[in-house]
């Protein structure tokens, strides 16, 4: 018997599920599976039953406080761990959306790498509403989620959007662009992530929301574009994204989209989360 099935069996018994668990525990749910089925055998009873729902056996209910405990017990020891000296120390899950893993995260990821050693950073790239479930459902300690609620966090930056045109379209040197100025072009739409706020660009404006396509990646975006199929408006960020053939142009009225670096709501926060966040914010 170790912790790592304990863990799993506790997470099945949150969740209520094996598929619940593996989001979780952020591993596949036929790993939640092999591990609860090993506990099983090295204890020569079933802890689950699997018909008719997820639940304990009667076995299962009885050990559950004490496999709760064990886990509770070594998640305050990493922690009291971490604190120790005040070096923050840990393996963190952070997740982003693609824009902002693209023109936010290598220089941040850098500065941690140099000043917090000790913190281990994985960095998981979602969509914004992946990103924010992600957050939720405690796959990932750690992301940057777009336009939260109110609440803990540092907010990274305000990211303003940008018409995106090929550099030899007329409006390409213009100062700044609003929605109407765009209508004499097939519009293309990201729905990665920012459909929102280019509904609310053409609310605005007035001007009908009707792209002509609909695209899931911007890297096909902007490929359309520079193929001259249409033209189409996207976050500040992804100027990381651009090739020479493409420019940015400012929206008017100015559209932004807050970025806020944060940990879960609902729980308490590891100390390399903290410092994670006090260090982006300093």
């Amino acid at each position: 018997m170790n912790l790592a099935q304990l863990r799993a069996f506790v997470a099945v018994l949150d969740d209520g599920s094996f598929s619940g668990a593996a989001a979780t525990l952020g591993i596949s749910q036929s790993a939640v599976s092999h591990t609860i089925a090993t506990l099983e055998r090295t204890l020569g009873h079933p802890v689950l039953i699997r018909q008719g729902g997820v639940r304990a056996t009667a076995f299962g209910a009885e050990i559950a406080g004490h496999a709760r405990a064990a886990v509770v017990a070594a998640a305050a020891i990493g922690m009291l761990a971490a604190q120790r000296d005040g070096r923050p120390a840990g393996s963190i899950k952070l997740a982003a959306p693609p824009t902002v893993c693209q023109g936010l995260m290598p220089g941040l990821l850098a500065r941690w790498r140099d000043e917090l050693p000790g913190v281990d950073v994985a960095l998981f790239e979602g969509e914004d509403d992946e990103v924010a479930e992600w957050l939720a459902d405690h796959t990932v300690d750690l992301a940057v989620v777009v336009d939260p609620p109110p609440g803990p966090g540092h907010v990274l930056a305000e990211d303003t959007f940008h018409a995106v045109l090929r550099r030899d379209h007329p409006l390409a040197g213009e100062h700044a662009v609003g929605v109407a100025d765009l209508q004499d072009d097939a519009f293309l739409l990201s729905r990665g992530g920012c459909e929102r706020h280019v509904r609310e660009a053409h609310r605005r404006s007035g001007v009908p929301f009707a792209p002509t396509h609909q695209v899931r990646e911007l890297g096909t975006l902007f490929a359309m574009v520079r193929a001259g199929i249409g033209v189409s408006i996207v976050p500040g960020l992804a100027a990381a994204m651009l090739d020479p053939r493409l420019v940015l142009v400012p929206l008017r009225p100015v559209l932004a989209r807050r970025l806020v670096l944060r940990g879960a709501i609902d729980r308490l926060w590891h100390p390399a989360v903290t410092a994670l966040v006090e260090h982006a914010a300093a």
